[in-house]
């Protein structure tokens, strides 16, 4: 496993293991109790339910990261991740663009929950808007 030397390589590498769909390295970052809330709000006790949540959602998503602002260390800290989802939509359909802002509180070196804000539900709102009725 690679060594995690910062707030910054944590998030990233458990992120990266999510894209991947390497649950079992991905579950290897999380603390126990870890948690998930989702726009909605949704929340979620594991990586599994995120997986089956996300299934009628998009085919698959990547995340284009801008910035990532963090505070406290691998002990105790919390890091705000902040970019853009790509990916396609159950049609197959590409989409890009889409912000986003994760947040992870970090406790003992492990994630302890993830916040995530984005605009997938907006976007869907307003492509259902342009697209004429039957």
């Amino acid at each position: 496993m690679k060594a995690i030397a910062s707030l910054q390589d944590l998030v990233r590498t458990y992120l990266d293991a999510m894209e991947a769909r390497d649950l079992t390295l991905a579950q290897s970052f999380l603390a126990p109790g870890f948690s998930m809330e989702f726009p909605g709000p949704v929340r979620m006790d594991s990586l599994a339910q995120v997986l089956e949540w996300a299934k009628p959602r998009y085919k698959f998503v990547r995340k284009t990261y801008d910035r990532y602002d963090a505070v406290g260390t691998l002990d105790d800290g919390v890091i705000y991740c902040f970019g853009t989802l790509s990916g396609q939509w159950p049609d197959g359909t590409p989409f890009s663009g889409i912000r986003f802002i994760d947040r992870f509180a970090v406790r003992d070196g492990r994630l302890a929950d993830q916040k995530v804000w984005n605009d997938l539900g907006e976007t869907l709102r307003s492509q259902a808007a342009r697209t004429p009725s039957a």
